[in-house]
């Protein structure tokens, strides 16, 4: 049989296991999936991502992401860092373009552990989150515990984000899957319990959809940003805290759109066989 090649890395702990598939063939089903990204039994990790060949020779590659559960999601902005580092790092560049379910991405990067990742424009109406019916996304009118009245934003993929005054004592293990399973998110949404240590900080914990609790989510410090201009409670540079490091985020007032930066790490590289 032969081998398939992969690497594992993270970005603050949010960890994948990555292949590239553009020299090597693998049929990526949502139970192969499953059974690898299983901790005990598998390799484990919370993203699957394949590198693949893109039809647009603008891009420099074309990337497709599933999660734990073996679903396949639009967008994860911890793994664009680390497929970015990887492809900066290949081609010796300072700037590549991914084609990606949820639209091209920028990725920029000029040393080792640190890049950037150009999230685009986030969308913030009740029919691009998206909403099962029409809400007001900068309050949305559902609760759940000592949780309430969440902002709505997409990153391409959807986020609620809940404010609190202290984000250790929510019980996200128990209020995180009802909110992600609510009937209001047909898609399913992931959850953000954002706490405002100042203007320009904020500390966030992440239920991931299709994953569970997370230590990092790069689209949920995102979101959370996004979420804390709207409210009016952060500025449009902030950085976010999360369980496994922070992660600098800018919600550029120029032309919208949002660059995330932060760490990457290799953790090792393996093969299936």
């Amino acid at each position: 049989m032969t081998s398939i090649e992969f690497i594992k890395m993270h970005g603050l702990g949010n960890d994948f296991v990555i292949f590239d598939l553009r020299a090597q063939n693998m049929k990526l089903s949502s139970q192969v999936v499953k059974e690898i990204a299983r901790r005990r039994t598998g390799v484990g990790c919370d993203q699957l991502i394949s590198i693949e060949v893109s039809k647009n020779i603008n891009k420099d590659a074309k990337i497709r992401i599933w999660n734990a559960d073996g679903g396949e999601v639009e967008a994860c902005g911890n793994a664009m860092r680390c497929v970015g580092y990887l492809l900066l790092k290949e081609g010796k560049k300072t700037e590549i373009v991914l084609e990606t379910p949820a639209g091209d991405i920028k990725v920029t990067g000029n040393n080792a552990d640190r890049v950037s990742v150009d999230m685009g424009v986030p969308r913030t109406h009740w029919s691009e989150i998206p909403l099962a019916e029409e809400y007001d996304t900068l309050c949305i009118d559902i609760s759940e515990g000592e949780l309430k009245n969440p902002v709505g934003v997409s990153m391409g993929n959807p986020h609620v984000v809940f404010f609190v005054n202290d984000v250790d004592s929510i019980d996200l293990d128990k209020l995180g899957p009802k909110i992600e399973f609510h009937p209001l998110f047909p898609s399913r949404v992931n959850v953000g319990i954002s706490e405002v240590l100042g203007n320009n900080q904020i500390r966030l914990r992440v239920w991931e959809r299709g994953v569970g609790i997370t230590n990092a989510c790069g689209t949920a410090a995102c979101a959370a940003v996004v979420a804390g201009v709207r409210r009016k409670v952060v500025l449009r540079n902030t950085t976010v805290n999360l369980d496994g490091g922070s992660l600098e985020i800018e919600w550029r007032s120029s032309d919208n759109r949002v660059i995330m930066t932060g760490p990457v790490s290799s953790s090792f590289r393996g093969s299936l066989i």
